[in-house]
């Protein structure tokens, strides 16, 4: 509601404006005061009723454990705490040392989805604890978070956000508050999730990979073990792959139904690499001729490494037609 200030008072002093922290009467025309309870009075359009939010965030260093994603939290923001489920997202690996404007989210640029937000003690992968050893662990100068309240909450734009867990025992010696972050975008709208968030674009990468079966060709060979027999390969038709040999190929199609693929290989194979899918296929041919000879050839088998085929690809979480993206 929007009324029209008639005149102020600050302790019985008429005053022309009142700030945050004063204690004011207001004289408001045409409005009826039994229609009022307790709530929110502010300068029109300063404060939004939002159902979702984008912070900038870090950690409070005090807090044990891990920021992992999906993971609930008591938010407090504007006047109010609320449930709110988070998402962590961080800068393109290529941007992670760029400088970051203060208080400004760029919805142009590309973001990297996480697990969890990034810092120097989470340790919760094998990959990072390696990393670690290293000495490799890259930590972005700002990460980001996606909130999604199970209520909505009113406020100010560049607000403070703390993230807490307010349902820890409140008498084991450990903090409760676990971030804290400014409010950059709010989002409005209740379908936010068709209207706003397809324009976040954060991505995932995701490798597969098989092996190759057998060579077709001086320029094709067929793969295996990359798509499951139900996989529509057609989806995948045109994507680069690469072989463990070096070779660059691209998925031509489906081979037969049980999820095989024909690979073409635009400047062809090695020589090499078909001596070795030959040797792999000799030794495959031979394995059928009993048991014992299986076992044996088997085990040979496992010591020649076979070709594998890498696939990898980037797919933006809220893209609804879930592309595969390749550079």
């Amino acid at each position: 509601v929007t009324k029209k200030v008639k005149s102020m008072q600050m302790f019985h002093t008429p005053v022309t404006y009142a700030m945050q922290g004063d204690r004011v009467g207001i004289c408001v025309t045409q409005f009826d005061p039994k229609l009022l309870e307790r709530g929110l009075v502010c300068t029109p359009d300063s404060l939004h009723t939002i159902h979702a939010a984008i912070i900038s965030l870090k950690k409070i260093q005090y807090f044990r454990g891990a920021l992992q994603t999906k993971a609930k939290f008591h938010i407090t923001v504007g006047h109010e705490t609320v449930m709110g489920r988070v998402m962590f997202f961080s800068p393109a690996p290529a941007d992670f040392n760029e400088e970051i404007q203060e208080n400004v989210f760029d919805f142009e640029k590309d973001y990297l989805y996480q697990e969890e937000y990034l810092c120097k003690d989470s340790v919760s992968s094998e990959e990072n604890k390696e990393n670690d050893q290293a000495g490799e662990v890259q930590i972005p100068k700002q990460q980001w978070a996606l909130l999604e309240f199970e209520k909505p909450v009113t406020c100010p734009k560049l607000c403070l956000v703390i993230g807490s867990k307010l349902d820890t025992d409140i008498h084991a010696n450990t903090c409760r508050l676990a971030f804290h972050g400014v409010l950059l975008q709010g989002m409005e709208d209740k379908n936010y999730t068709e209207t706003f968030l397809p324009k976040l674009k954060v991505y995932k990468l995701k490798h597969k990979e098989g092996q190759v079966e057998r060579v077709m060709d001086d320029y094709s060979v067929i793969g295996r073990s990359l798509f499951k027999k139900e996989t529509n390969i057609q989806i995948f038709v045109g994507l680069k792959v690469k072989l463990s040999t070096g070779e660059d190929g691209i998925i031509d199609g489906g081979f037969g139904q049980s999820g095989k693929f024909k690979i073409r290989i635009p400047d062809g194979l090695k020589p090499e690499t078909k001596m070795l899918l030959a040797v792999a296929s000799k030794k495959k041919s031979k394995g059928g001729k009993g048991d014992a000879t299986k076992e044996d050839e088997s085990s040979k088998n496992d010591s020649a490494q076979p070709v594998t085929i890498s696939l990898s690809f980037k797919r933006y979480v809220f893209d609804t037609q879930k592309k595969m993206i390749q550079s």
